[in-house]
């Protein structure tokens, strides 16, 4: 019986799946374009909680917005930043920036934060996408639009979520207040 627990314990330590990462960088380090034109500092975002959500007018997904901005409106006193990423890796958004932040505006009363268009997948995604795959692995990469990236206060992914993880969600609410 003790070889085999003996055995067990040395698989699961070559095929564990959690990321040890170094973090030469936290996300303090980036800068993103707003959907105005402004600059996005992160560092003005230190000791919050950032939920980083790729988003798209035309998709399924997109009533999440509401979601969005309810978690926003519920936490944002308490340290939440809810940062929406207008993008088009997966041909579901609008052709400009005018016409996204109106679509969000006029259909879901968006008032979070808002970057412009933005590759959020491959060789050109920005760079905290790449960040964010470097120190937290293949998960924290968009498989589809409304896939959340979760930064605690450190500056580091806490968490990722799938499309279809709701953003009023029990585990995600649960994971955010427990950051907080």
């Amino acid at each position: 019986m003790r070889k085999i627990i003996f055995l067990l314990s040395i698989i699961m330590f070559f095929f564990k799946t959690s990321v040890t990462a170094n973090y030469e960088k936290k996300i303090y380090d980036f800068s993103i374009e707003s959907i105005t034109g402004e600059t996005i500092n992160f560092k003005d975002y230190k000791n919050k909680v950032i939920l980083v959500v790729n988003t798209a007018s035309y998709c399924g997904f997109t009533k999440q917005y509401d979601e969005l901005q309810k978690l926003w409106d519920l936490y944002k006193e308490e340290g939440l930043i809810v940062l929406g990423v207008p993008s088009n890796s997966f041909n579901q958004e609008k052709n400009n920036d005018a016409d996204i932040k109106e679509f969000c505006e006029v259909n879901f009363n968006i008032d979070f934060p808002l970057t412009t268009i933005t590759e959020v997948r491959g060789k050109n995604a920005h760079e905290i996408f790449k960040w964010a795959k470097e120190n937290y692995g293949k998960s924290a990469v968009p498989k589809w639009n409304f896939h959340k990236i979760l930064i605690n206060k450190e500056g580091k992914v806490e968490d990722t979520f799938a499309s279809m993880t709701k953003p009023m969600s029990k585990k995600l609410i649960q994971i955010i207040e427990d950051i907080l």
